[in-house]
């Protein structure tokens, strides 16, 4: 039998390996905008693979108009998006707002994001307002002067495409070796962590969602899902809308983390599937052909999921200001959710205010017709569904 000497005399021994570099002293900011609110795993977990420790990965807090009027104030540009025109304020916290200094900022340039529907539709992009949101406001931070090399900051803006899971390592090696000093090889393993990370924290949020469906079962209790991009549960650009709804004894689900168990999807979708309606649980063909955008695709699949799922008896919608993105979905989404009784709210044109009065006003009607229709909401998706109940 041959025997192949030539990779095992040139192999890498571990003894003779390039040593790892001590970057436990490294601080790295990271803007809490965007899409970091559904991938900020991937990156701790790619950062401590690295060997930054954990107190060393700072996030910026939540979005205010205290935080844009104290660190954004006078580098805005011109975008009529207001979570990408906040991302400045999250900047500047970062760069002047903190007592240790920051070593380097990092604000990826996120093209693409995992997703539970990626192979069941046309791709999981993101909104390229969104991905390129990091320029667009970089550019204030340069426009008189070179702010990060006069604060001493490295600004680290990587174009990644999370979707594609294989081509990460590399796009993360080219634009970080020199911030960072990598290599390739522990680029690679640190994003294999990172997305060990993300997935793990995906799965018990997910475990968690499905926890409080069994309890609505058990107990013939209604919850609330709400669907919206990963941002809006930033307490600045969602204004915790749900949170005043939860107040009132109503459990919340948001459809990010919506539990998508084998058994639970053949339950709500089985019947549809064998009947060829629909290729798969995650199909979304039937409502959508232009799956291009993850959370575009997100939205409507969440809208189906409501429509079928029993104990969701009311879905709150959630959009910001002038959102193209959101809005060819309005209809679409109301009609989904809407076609087995379930109660829909919308919540549009969130902007930087909250107007506390108005959504007060929403709170008490949204509990006042889930006290009312909650009760035969339940009964009518139930009698639409195969008796076998996986959830009791």
């Amino acid at each position: 039998m041959p025997i192949l000497t030539l990779p095992t005399w040139f192999a890498k021994k571990a003894s003779v390996a390039s040593p790892s570099k001590d970057r436990s002293n490294i601080r790295v900011g990271i803007p809490k905008v965007l899409n970091i609110w559904n991938t900020h795993q991937f990156w701790v977990g790619f950062l401590r693979a690295l060997g930054i420790a954990s107190e060393n990965i700072v996030f910026s807090s939540d979005t205010s108009e205290e935080q844009g009027r104290e660190f954004g104030k006078g580098r805005g540009t011109v975008d009529c998006c207001y979570p990408v025109k906040a991302m400045s304020g999250h900047y500047g916290e970062l760069v002047f707002g903190l007592k240790k200094k920051i070593n380097i900022l990092l604000s990826p340039m996120i093209y693409s994001l995992p997703s539970f529907l990626r192979g069941h539709v046309a791709d999981t992009l993101t909104c390229t307002r969104v991905m390129a949101g990091p320029e667009n406001i970089k550019a204030g931070f340069l426009k008189e002067r070179e702010v990060f090399a006069e604060s001493g900051v490295t600004y680290a803006s990587p174009f990644v495409t999370l979707g594609d899971r294989d081509k990460v390592a590399e796009q993360l090696y080219e634009s970080l070796k020199d911030a960072l000093e990598l290599n390739l090889e522990e680029t690679q393993k640190a994003v294999h962590a990172g997305f060990r990370a993300l997935d793990s924290f995906t799965e018990k949020a997910r475990r968690q969602s499905r926890e409080i469906l069994t309890w609505c079962a058990r107990e013939g209790k209604p919850c609330v899902l709400v669907l919206a991009r990963p941002y809006h549960m930033d307490t600045g650009i969602g204004h915790e809308i749900e949170a005043d709804l939860q107040a009132h004894g109503y459990p919340v689900l948001w459809m990010q983390y919506f539990p998508v168990d084998e058994d639970l999807m053949d339950w709500l979708f089985g019947d549809e599937i064998r009947a060829g309606r629909i290729k798969s649980p995650f199909d979304i063909a039937d409502v959508w052909t232009s799956s291009y955008s993850s959370n575009t695709n997100e939205i409507l699949w969440g809208a189906k999921a409501a429509a079928r799922c029993p104990w969701i008896t009311c879905v709150i919608r959630y959009s910001s200001y002038e959102c193209g993105m959101d809005q060819p979905t309005y209809t679409p989404t109301q009609k989904i959710v809407e076609t087995t009784g379930t109660l829909f709210f919308k919540f549009g044109d969130l902007d930087s205010t909250k107007p506390a009065g108005s959504i007060r006003i929403r709170i008490e009607t949204i509990v006042h017709y889930m006290a009312k229709y909650s009760p035969a909401i339940i009964q009518k998706k139930l009698a639409l569904l195969p008796p076998e109940n996986p959830l009791i």
